[in-house]
C-alpha cells in the first residue's frame, strides 16, 4: 500500500513537470512564445513609420510652429540623444524647444539671455524624488515668450539640472 502512495505521488509529479514544459501560452494574459520566423519581417531599407523624418532619433517641430533653421541653432551644449531643435510660433516672439523629462524628472525652459545676434534658451530638468522612479523618458515641448520676435538670431540650447525639491 505503501508503495502505490509512492508511485501515486511520482506519477502527479511527472504530470505536474510535463504539463509546467509546454510553451503554448503564457499565463495571466502573457503573449505566447515566438520563434524567428514568426515575426514580422521588415525591409531595413525602409523608413520605419516611428521614426521621425530627418536626422535618426530627432523630433521634429510641432504641427502649425515654424523651425529654426539648422544653421541657426547651437545644440552644442546638449548631451548625445537630446533633440536639437527648436521652433517659433505666431509672431516669432514664442520660442520653443524639447526638454527631456520623465519618471522623476520635470523638465521647464527659461530665456538666460536676449541679444541682437543670440538667444540663450536653458532647459532645466528637475528631480522632483528621490524615491523609487519609472524609466520612462518623454520629450516635452517647452515655450517661452521672448522681447521681440526671434527674427535672424541663433538659438543656444543649454540644459542643467537640479535635485529634488
Amino acid at each position: 500500500m505503501r508503495r502505490l502512495g509512492h508511485l501515486l505521488s511520482i506519477g502527479a509529479l511527472l504530470l505536474v513537470s510535463a504539463a509546467c514544459g509546454q510553451n503554448d501560452e503564457i499565463g495571466f494574459g502573457g503573449a505566447p512564445m515566438t520563434t524567428g520566423s514568426e515575426l514580422p519581417s521588415t525591409d531595413p531599407g525602409e523608413p520605419s513609420s516611428a521614426m521621425p523624418p530627418g536626422e535618426p532619433g530627432q523630433i521634429p517641430p510641432p504641427a502649425g510652429s515654424v523651425p529654426v533653421p539648422e544653421a541657426k541653432v547651437d545644440a552644442s551644449a546638449l548631451p548625445e540623444g537630446y533633440p536639437r531643435v527648436a521652433w517659433t510660433e505666431g509672431d516669432g516672439r514664442t520660442l520653443g524647444a524639447y526638454g527631456q523629462a520623465g519618471g522623476c524628472i520635470e523638465a521647464s525652459a527659461e530665456v538666460r539671455e536676449q541679444t541682437a545676434q543670440r538667444v540663450v534658451l536653458r532647459i532645466t530638468e528637475t528631480v522632483t524624488s528621490t524615491g523609487p522612479c519609472t524609466m520612462e523618458i518623454r520629450f516635452p515641448p517647452l515655450s517661452v515668450t521672448l522681447d521681440s520676435p526671434l527674427g535672424d538670431r541663433t538659438v543656444v540650447l543649454e540644459r542643467t539640472q537640479v535635485g529634488p525639491r
